[in-house]
């Protein structure tokens, strides 16, 4: 039957009467007295001399007899009168279980109050025309309820008492709010525009070696010269509480890591884009002010250049134009506020005995102010594992530059470089793939800038090796750059340049910094400079200083009175050629322990005669601890020439230190390059336990094609983390040989991520899978010609801004779990309409997209995440055959309606509420209260100020409360009463709050 024919039309007379039945009488007043008031209480049946269930049931037959009496069509086939009118007592006496007040009821309205009721009441189990017209009648019913509310004695002076209190609450809150605003009088919204405005202009370009964009100009747009590195994340990363979706490799784009992570110290090699990230974080939030987060860049080597301590919030901007200008307190307040980006740049370019002030300093301002986003860089030797692991810091790992990051970076360049010929970048892209030695050097963004800009310069000749590239580096930016430009100035050769340079790198070397005063690099020349007596041609040590500062890139000033190397590989390269012109080799050597001095000492091994050498390596060999027999081993790869004996005495030593027993050493060992794998044990020599996945890291870290063999013989073993670890090195190798040797190789079931259209073509080629992970920019053409060939299960499409449409998606009859997060072009959710999936994770960002008539669409749903924009949809807007098992959801949603239309998912074990959803009121925690079967529950800490008198639900053992405020005893004390079956719970408690939970309960604050 059409449900827009099932009208019922009947007089105010008829149903005013049946409906006031329902209801015993009321004295005059507030009914305050038998607070808190419910419905329950108002309900005839609740008393001895009300209505009992025969009563109702006349009551119910009275109203079906009504309905069906109105003029118009018959609404309801005949034989079913008796089924209704049983189902319509149900549901009217489900009226005494709602927590509802009738203030509450009334403000609700008819309709959401009728849908509270079906909730409350038992399902009716009716045919579909008698269930249309038994849910009619229910309108019906509330709406004349609702009326008879408003005509009750009691309404109008318990309306005005819950107007008194919403008052006050609102003037605490208010006045609660305006201690946390920005000042009134607009000076922190005007100031913060323009430090905004001034971070994405001081941050927003690069410098590149050997490329002028413009006449005077060494600089390179930040947009057009970033390219998205991974990150290898924290185990567990990613997905979301109650996806019921395989797990994904813990890797991600490294432009992506704080929207996963909140607080996390990034390890990267020399050059391996630290520094650029910071930027590109920085410039991100800067260019999008309607965000609120304010970033604030700290670079550790220019806040403690003079052992200075390090600063609290209100020196932030020291250093800056803008010091000094801000309305007193502002960094204080976006601190507390949680609106902070803070990005600390360079744990290992202070000197060790400062790290561990740098920590508490750490520590402090996280304790202080909490709820901020913290990003920490340092190179992967510098500090130990877990450094911050107490302080709630999650440790990842740059990981080297694929093949599709070298080809972007590549074209990027030479597009930037416009006069340079188009059969330059191809005859470069073409070589960096035939020769495994130069792919092997561009690993990088530092490397394949010099790498571009050599191959330019030298019109398609380039150096073999890391010395040598450096030292062409050198020669380019010192002397022939700007001879071959024709640039008028006083001729100085190459090497009084050296000199004097060297001189500036090893006293930084030797004082842990990578920052000095600029009178001390002055003074530091006019020393020198009796010695170089070529460098007079010049002028005076302050003539010489500002053209090595102007002219040859090699030196910047941070700030007016500051200077340093326009990168640390530099400054370690020229340092150890100081201390070898110096003889300082023991020096050297007994640095070994030292993370500073590691990429010095390797120079020094490069650059040295055999003699010297010998001398290094065997100092380090004297020293028999584990970093310096390493460090030794890596020597052996840059030393030209050296005693045999000598090599197989360091092999030997080195033999002892593999299989690798931990990350970090698995990732010294990768460094050192394919000499490694001849030490590495095979599958049947490799220990078990850790020892075969720290191998594979290892042999994954030499980065050449030699490493493809020995890889290959671990795709059999038992261990998934060694399997997931095979296939998260897919990216570093070349893409095909990779696939057709180890990917194909791996178990069918095995989780793979393709990060390229050319991964996915060779997947489909070599090793068709079912499920599937998609990680960054693929295209829809090949997310489409992949799942035309394959009938994928599982489908994770992540981070991915080239997608504007899931049109790749129609058809595809087999998916059964699926996950889109953080693809911001997404316009158009055609694509996911109809599919049989039964968990999905949806993170969608940007303007909100209607994604009702997808979920009402999927009627086979089990588990859903579902997080980001979204528009027109309620928990009550599920296909009607839908029962959930987890529900996870921090949507923010115009419209949000809260949990109402949980209680339907009798069966839901784990919910997670993100304060758009989360209970709003007493009657929303009753409703979740009657799931009773779930075990595991997430909600915003305020919402615990809600609960109601006697709610109980015994069946939750965790409970997590995320973003909260400081949670006190007060409520902690009734966490036990309302979770009898609690065993574990998360929060922001303070510590008398802590105190106040039984010690059963484990605590975890967050």
């Amino acid at each position: 039957m059409d449900a827009s024919v099932v009208g019922i039309r009947l007089a105010s007379g008829v149903v005013a009467p049946l409906v006031r039945k329902l209801f015993r009488q009321e004295g005059a007043g507030a009914g305050l007295v038998d607070r808190p008031h419910r419905l329950s209480s108002y309900v005839a049946w609740r008393e001895k001399r009300g209505l009992d269930a025969a009563d109702l049931r006349r009551l119910a037959d009275r109203l079906v007899k009504e309905a069906l009496a109105a003029p118009g069509e018959r609404p309801l086939p005949t034989g079913e009168e008796a089924g209704v009118s049983a189902a319509l007592a149900a549901t009217l006496h489900a009226l005494g279980d709602l927590a509802l007040s009738d203030v509450d009821a009334v403000r609700l309205g008819p309709q959401a109050f009728a849908r509270r009721l079906r909730a409350a009441a038992p399902h009716p189990g009716l045919s579909r025309d008698a269930e249309l017209f038994h849910s009619r009648l229910v309108d019906l019913a509330c709406l004349h309820i609702l009326n008879f509310f408003t005509q009750r004695s009691t309404f109008v002076a318990a309306t005005l008492v819950e107007q008194s209190r919403l008052h006050a609450e609102t003037i605490a809150k208010v006045d609660e709010l305006l201690t946390r605003v920005p000042r009134q009088d607009g000076r922190d919204t005007a100031f913060e525009a323009r430090y905004l405005e001034y971070l994405a202009g001081r941050h927003g370009t690069l410098t590149i070696f050997g490329l002028d964009l413009a006449p005077g100009s060494s600089r390179w747009p930040l947009d057009a010269a970033y390219v998205s590195l991974e990150v290898s994340a924290a185990p567990g990363a990613g997905g979301g509480a109650g996806a019921d979706v395989p797990s994904s490799p813990c890797s991600l784009p490294a432009d992506r890591l704080l929207d996963e992570h909140h607080r996390v110290l990034l390890r990267g090699e020399a050059g391996s884009g630290k520094t650029t990230l910071i930027q590109w974080l920085a410039v991100s939030a800067a260019r999008n002010p309607g965000t609120g987060v304010v970033p604030f860049v700290l670079p550790l080597r220019t806040l403690t250049r003079h052992g200075e301590r390090l600063p609290a919030p209100r020196d932030f901007l020291a250093g800056t134009p803008l010091a000094g200008e801000a309305p007193g307190g502002w960094e204080s307040r976006v601190l507390r506020d949680g609106r902070a980006l803070l990005l600390v740049d360079g744990i290992d370019e202070i000197p060790e005995t400062e790290r561990n002030r740098a920590r508490e300093w750490l520590a402090d301002l996280i304790t202080a102010c909490p709820g901020n986003r913290w990003l920490v860089t340092s190179r992967p030797s510098a500090v130990r594992q877990d450094w911050l692991a107490d302080v709630d810091f999650s440790e990842v790992t740059l990981a080297p530059m694929s093949r599709a990051n070298v080809r972007a970076f590549v074209e990027r360049w030479h597009a930037a470089a416009d006069h340079a010929p188009a059969e330059y970048r191809e005859q470069l892209l073409d070589s960096v793939a035939r020769k495994p030695d130069l792919a092997r050097l561009a690993t990088n963004p530092l490397l394949c800038g010099l790498i571009c800009a050599l191959h330019r310069e030298r019109r398609g000749f380039l150096p073999a090796g890391r010395k040598e590239l450096y030292a062409a580096a050198l020669s380019m930016l010192l002397d022939r750059r700007d001879r071959e430009r024709g640039v008028r100035l006083p001729y100085l050769a190459e090497e009084p340049q050296l000199q004097l340079l060297q001189r500036l790198a090893y006293w930084l070397i030797r004082n842990g910094r990578t920052e000095m005063d600029r009178s001390r690099a002055e003074a530091l020349i006019a020393d020198a400079l009796p010695a170089v007596p070529a460098a007079g041609a010049l002028g005076d040590a302050q003539a010489v200083f500002g053209h090595f500062l102007e002219r040859t890139g090699l030196l910047r000033a941070p700030t007016e009175d500051t200077v340093q190397f326009v990168h640390r590989t530099f400054q370690d390269f020229l340092g150890a050629r100081a201390a070898l012109d110096e003889g300082s080799l023991g020096e050297l050597t007994g640095h070994a322990d030292d993370d500073q001095w590691e990429d010095v000492i390797r120079m020094a091994v490069a650059q040295g005669r055999p003699r010297e050498r010998t001398e290094i390596i065997r100092g380090l060999l004297a020293r028999d601890s584990q970093r310096s027999v390493l460090l030794a081993l890596a020597c052996l790869g840059y030393a030209a020439e050296l005693d045999p004996v000598l090599r197989a005495e360091v092999e030997q030593q080195a033999g002892r230190l593999v299989p690798p027993t931990s990350v970090g050493m698995a990732r010294e060992l990768g460094r050192i390059g394919p000499l490694v794998l001849e030490l590495l044990p095979t599958p049947e020599r490799a220990p078990a336990g850790p020892a075969a996945l720290h191998t594979v890291q290892a042999a994954g870290g030499v980065l050449s094609e030699l490493a493809i063999p020995f890889l290959v013989r671990y795709t059999g073993h038992p261990s998934h983390q060694v399997r997931a670890e095979l296939a998260r090195l897919w990216p570093r190798f070349e893409t095909r040989r990779y696939a057709a040797e180890v990917i194909s190789s791996l178990p069918a079931d095995q989780n793979v991520t393709v990060v390229s259209d050319a991964e996915l073509a060779a997947l489909a080629e070599f090793s068709p899978r079912r499920d599937l992970n998609v990680v960054g920019d693929v295209t829809g053409e090949a997310l489409a010609a992949y799942l035309g060939a394959v009938r994928a299960q599982y489908l994770a499409v992540r981070g991915n801004g080239l997608i504007t449409d899931l049109g790749f998606l129609k058809g595809q009859d087999a998916l059964l779990a699926i996950e889109i997060s953080h693809c911001s072009g997404i316009r158009d959710l055609e694509g996911l309409m109809g599919l049989p999936v039964r968990s999905a994770v949806l993170d969608l960002r940007g303007d909100p997209l209607p994604i009702g008539p997808v979920l009402a669409g999927w009627t086979s749903l089990r588990g859903l995440v579902l997080r980001g924009t979204h528009a027109n949809w309620s928990l009550d807007g599920f296909a009607p055959r839908v029962r959930l098992d987890s529900v996870n959801v921090y949507s923010v949603t115009p419209d949000a309606a809260g949990p109402v239309g949980l209680s339907r998912h009798r069966g839901l074990r784990s919910v997670s509420l993100g304060e758009c959803w989360a209970p709003r009121d007493p009657a929303e925690w009753q409703e979740l209260a009657l799931l009773t079967e779930l075990t595991e529950l997430a909600v915003p800490g305020p919402s615990l100020d809600l609960f109601p008198d006697g709610l109980c639900m015994p069946s939750v053992e965790q409970l997590h409360l995320p973003r909260s405020m400081s949670l006190g005893p007060e409520i902690t004390r009734r966490l036990p009463g309302v979770f009898p079956g609690l065993r574990s719970v998360s929060g922001d408690f303070d510590e008398s709050a802590v105190g106040a939970l039984p010690p059963h309960i484990l605590v975890t604050r967050s």
